[in-house]
């Protein structure tokens, strides 16, 4: 009586979900069944393809660089800092132990070199001479490092230094990190870093330093090239891996794992399954137009929109050829003026009546009211040509 009653349960479950179109998991299988939390993420459209007590605060370690690395591709975007600024170390960063590139007080390094040991050996040292370049201290830099987790609604993090030491107030969760990541690959440079087996740092010495990647999969997994392990006795063995092969990129965060080669193997477990099962249709690539439109009384009258990322939808790949996507575009009710970086609108892709994605449509301009001068001129320009 029971089984049937719980088969009975599980088919009005399925029919329910099935009617209002909530997505199911497709994945039963406990993929990374020694990780104390898990999560496997598509990096275009953020979908979460497997999770496993993915809010979980646990320690990140050194997995907490890549908040480090965000923050100093964002400096060098801006303009802040250069990749050949030179960084002097200051006696804090030489004292760092656990994983070091053994910088030495007053020894002058480029950005780009900081972020060599930062991104393939894992530098505790070179993560707060980096820190104190960008913020003036390491406590101003963590600042800045928990603003941004603000930022980015992470509910589950808080740092305490910029390099993951052990620290009791020191903490993130699997799924943070995979957002974390997202961020972090929207500055593709970065995998020239996190992507490289090996390189060396003071190269015209007499000592050159040898760095060789923690993250060993980047030499022996197929389209891996990042981003970060972690490890520390409490933290155990952790790792936040990216993948890209076609046009799907794969975000993978295994925290607490036993061992190397246990969290290894979990980790290309995670990726094998979502490159077997899914694919993913880019729509847009950076820089494409994605749409126009005419701004009535308007200054500039037409504004475009472009991509700032890629833009795609992800499919499972038994399903891809037999289901139609539909695209329709929603634009607000506007009032002049429009100042840039305003969302003016949506473009919503829908299958089987199900939205799948919805990207802003988000002026690229200010967009002023025309003055009567304006209007007077672009009436008489249209007049003449009418009659020309």
């Amino acid at each position: 009586m029971f089984k049937k009653h719980s088969f009975l349960i599980i088919l009005v479950v399925f029919l329910v979900l099935n009617i209002l179109k909530v997505p199911i998991l497709y994945c039963q299988n406990d993929l990374a069944p020694n990780a104390n939390s898990a999560i496997l993420m598509e990096a275009v459209t953020g979908k979460i393809l497997f999770s496993k007590n993915s809010n979980a605060r646990l320690f990140p370690a050194s997995m907490t660089k890549i908040m480090t690395m965000l923050l100093v591709m964002e400096a060098i975007d801006a303009g802040k800092i250069s990749l050949k600024d030179y960084v002097v170390a200051s006696k804090r960063a030489a004292s760092m132990g656990g994983s070091q590139i053994f910088l030495k007080e007053g020894e002058k390094m480029t950005v780009e070199d900081l972020l060599k040991g930062v991104a393939i050996s894992s530098g505790n040292d070179a993560a707060v001479a980096l820190a104190e370049y960008l913020a003036g201290s390491e406590e101003s830099f963590v600042s800045k490092m928990n603003a941004k987790v603000k930022y980015l609604k992470l509910k589950n993090t808080h740092f305490v230094n910029s390099n993951g030491l052990p620290s009791k107030n020191h903490y993130s969760s699997a799924y943070d990190m995979a957002i974390l990541a997202r961020e972090l690959l929207k500055y593709p440079q970065i995998t020239a870093y996190t992507g490289k087996y090996e390189d060396y740092l003071r190269k015209n010495t007499k000592k050159p330093f040898w760095l060789v990647n923690t993250n060993k999969l980047v030499k022996f997994y197929e389209g891996l090239d990042g981003l970060k392990t972690g490890f520390t006795k409490d933290a155990k063995y952790c790792l936040t891996a990216t993948a890209k092969r076609g046009n799907m990129r794969l975000i993978a965060v295994v925290m607490g794992e036993p061992d190397v080669k246990t969290r290894n193997k979990e980790v290309c477990d995670l990726l094998d399954y979502a490159f077997e099962n899914y694919v993913n249709n880019i729509v847009y690539n950076k820089g494409d137009l994605i749409a126009k439109k005419i701004i009535e009384k308007g200054i500039p009258e037409v504004v475009e929109i472009r991509a700032k990322q890629p833009i795609g939808y992800l499919l499972r790949k038994d399903e891809k050829d037999s289901l139609k996507v539909v695209k329709k575009i929603e634009w607000k009710k506007l009032e002049l003026p429009i100042t840039k970086g305003q969302v003016i609108g949506k473009m919503v892709f829908e299958k089987e009546g199900s939205k799948i994605l919805t990207i802003d449509l988000v002026s690229s301009k200010d967009i002023k009211m025309a003055d009567f001068w304006s209007i007077f001129k672009d009436t008489l320009k249209e007049f003449l040509l009418f009659t020309s």
